[in-house]
Formats: structure tokens, sequence, C-alpha cells
């Protein structure tokens, strides 16, 4: 029998890999009313045969560590959807987003609990990535959490 090999689907993934490093933009919010800035990075790698991305990720705030998480990315090639289940350092139980690429922008979202989040990663220069994540109460009414430019390192 012959293994099966990842998708095109899958493949896409591949832009997410290796290290990246940038500016983020911290908005006021319940976890940070003052926001401000950060440094964030990410090292992802293939894993599985090509058919999950692993990325290991971590913020740095006045020279420490201010939060980390680890999220893995599949493709469903049935649905032409990805789907991103994420743990992190605030404790909270495992979040399952899913989502689409339109173009080279791959946006990802869940509907809590606790809350709604929006993901969204734009991949359209080589060598960046410009992400943002937006939150809801309610699934109506979105606040930004963050804006930031990661580049290749």
């Amino acid at each position: 029998m012959e293994m099966p090999k990842p998708s095109a689907g899958h493949r896409r993934l591949e832009m997410l890999a290796g290290s990246w490093e940038g500016k983020e933009t911290m908005y006021p919010s319940q976890w940070d009313p003052k926001g401000g800035i950060a440094v964030g990075r990410t090292t992802s790698r293939l894993a599985v045969g090509g058919f999950a991305l692993i990325s290991d990720y971590e913020q740095e705030r006045d020279g420490a560590i201010s939060f980390s998480g680890h999220g893995v990315y599949t493709f469903d090639p049935k649905t032409e959807l990805y789907s991103l289940f994420w743990l992190d350092s605030t404790g909270s139980p495992p979040e399952v987003f899913g989502g689409a690429f339109t173009d080279d922008v791959l946006t990802l979202s869940h509907g809590g609990p606790p809350m709604h989040v929006c993901l969204t990663w734009d991949l359209t220069k080589s060598g960046r990535i410009a992400s943002k994540m937006e939150m809801s109460d309610d699934g109506v009414t979105w606040n930004k959490l963050f804006d930031a430019e990661y580049r290749r390192t």
C-alpha cells in the first residue's frame, strides 16, 4: 500500500515554516489595559510527513518572556479548510480555530469559549508575515488585540 502524500493545501503551510521575529503592537484589552509594544518570535516546522505544521511562539516585553504558545496547523482536503489547535501560557483550555486561505492570506477563527477570536496572517510579501488578532464578546462588535509584522530570521 502506498502511503498518502500531502495535498497542495497541506503544502501551503510551508509558507509559515521557519523562524520569524517582529514587532507587535498590543492594543489595550482586559489582559493588558495599557497596551504597548512587544517582540514576537515564532519557530514553525512541518511534521508528520508534511500533513501538519508545528509552531512555537513567545512574546517578549521589557526584556522578559510575557506570553508563550504552541500550535498545530492541519488541512482537510475534503472540506478545503485549515485548523489550528492552540495552547498557551494563559492556562485556558485548548482553542480550535478554523478557516481558509484567500489568495495568500490565511484567516482562522473560533466562536469561543471564552470569546470569539479571529486571526489573520498575510503572506503576500516574501519573507514577511503581517498578522492581526481581533476579539469579540458577542461575535458582532470586534476589537483589535494586536497588529504585527514578522520577518524571516
